[in-house]
């Protein structure tokens, strides 16, 4: 399976750009987000099927440097390169992608205009970052564009095809329509044909003049096999996965199944909690998080009194608590996504609470991508958070800050972006 760039893209379109572009063209955030969603396969197509072009080429490996991903709403729609590079890509196609993106959206076309500099700046900003990130060179940029053509179609959304963007064409022919509105291919006819071959002319065949009563025997035995083969199986599968009872340092038990954990133990081990937000209670001050979540099993940590009385660095190493909201911008290490900033001043609030106590920051990322950037990545994600936790004065209290890449993760490379976001993630540990 090759690598999906839309996953690369999603990230600089989320929640706070659809709400900004809403806000600036306006239109309703809905209307932006599907339209969005209608243009994205679009470009990813349009780039795809000009895997070979020198100017798209020169456009995306210049990306990295041109800062174009940090103003997407003002400076790719006015974009000289942006708008070349849409030239070159769609040529007289661009107005019925703009009109059919406006309808489907249920935008004015200046709108679904804009919108088609802003998602091809992204998109090509985006590429070209991880081209940088990963070492690839023109030849590798146009191989990675050229896997896109089998997938392409699949990604449009429903209501939206090839034809209907005038780019059926492109990849196989102008009626082509949407996963969601594909017709039903028709069942293969099975033709049941019967040897005129008498019994008694054939030396190799039984006699079997009752007309099929070889199935009155044979039959049972397939669906006595089929049974007992069932039953193995569920035999099986209950012996191999087991559950075990674990206590954690809060006092509560859960039930999870059994793991092998690494030898190494700066791997974070916290079980996840169902997730319900709720008022946490921090010695009288509320914290808006999760009932089971971060700040909770934190807290309740240090009020054990378990930290306090930990003899040394050891005893804490195995616990890590995995942040629930910090999450970064796609292959940033300076900017959070929107809404990371509330857990971050959470925890500040809690070790001022408890000035005792200290803490190590761990950043960690998916298998995807060069394994030396995804260390220098995750290090520089942990060494942000722990130069944030300074600037609010808790500094002294952050022991250190690591970064591991992939080297925990367990969700293979190959698999969706939404799979792969378990193993992208920063987490923080009591320390001595």
């Amino acid at each position: 399976m090759s690598l999906n760039v839309i996953d690369l893209i999603k990230g600089q379109l989320g929640p706070a750009l659809v709400s900004q572009a809403a806000s600036q063209f306006g239109e309703s955030e809905s209307g932006i987000s599907k339209a969005i969603g209608g243009l994205l396969p679009a470009i990813v197509g349009g780039l795809a099927n000009n895997s070979d072009n020198p100017g798209v080429l020169d456009a995306i490996t210049n990306a990295s440097s041109s800062g174009i991903l940090g103003n997407l709403l003002g400076g790719a729609s006015s974009s000289p390169v942006i708008s070349t590079l849409l030239t070159s890509i769609f040529g007289d196609k661009i107005s019925g992608i703009v009109n059919a993106i406006a309808t489907y959206a249920g935008i004015s076309n200046n709108s679904s205009s804009s919108l088609l500099n802003l998602v091809t700046g992204a998109t090509v900003g985006s590429i070209g970052k991880y081209a940088a990130d990963n070492n690839l060179d023109k030849s590798g940029i146009s191989s990675l564009l050229g896997e896109q053509k089998g997938i392409v179609s699949s990604l449009l959304p429903a209501g939206l095809s090839l034809a209907s963007l005038n780019l059926g064409s492109w990849f196989g022919g102008g009626t082509t329509t949407s996963h969601a509105e594909a017709a039903p291919k028709p069942e293969p006819k099975i033709e049941v044909t019967r040897s005129t071959t008498s019994a008694g002319t054939n030396p190799d065949r039984n006699n079997n003049e009752g007309g099929g009563s070889i199935w009155k025997w044979l039959l049972p035995l397939l669906l006595l096999i089929a049974a007992a083969y069932f039953i193995w199986k569920q035999c099986d599968k209950k012996q191999t996965t087991t559950t075990t009872t674990t206590t954690d340092s809060t006092g509560s038990t859960a039930d999870t199944a059994a793991t092998i954990t690494p030898a190494d133990t700066s791997a974070p081990t916290a079980t996840p909690v169902a997730k319900t937000d709720e008022n946490i209670d921090l010695n009288g001050v509320m914290l808006k998080g999760y009932k089971g979540g971060m700040e909770d099993q934190m807290i309740t940590f240090l009020k054990s009194g378990n930290y306090k009385n930990a003899a040394d660095d050891a005893a804490l190493k195995d616990k890590w608590y995995d942040f629930d909201h910090v999450n970064f911008k796609m292959g940033s290490s300076t900017e959070l996504e929107a809404g990371s900033q509330g857990q971050l001043d959470n925890l500040v609030a809690i070790l001022k609470a408890f000035p005792d106590a200290k803490i190590k920051i761990g950043g960690y990322t998916d298998k995807v991508g060069n394994e030396a950037n995804n260390v220098k990545l995750s290090k520089s994600r942990a060494e942000f958070i722990k130069a944030a936790l300074a600037k609010a004065g808790v500094g002294t209290q952050v022991l250190e800050a690591e970064g591991y890449g992939s080297k925990f993760a367990t969700v293979d490379a190959k698999a969706s972006d939404a799979e792969r976001a378990a193993d992208r993630k920063m987490s923080v540990r009591f320390a001595k």
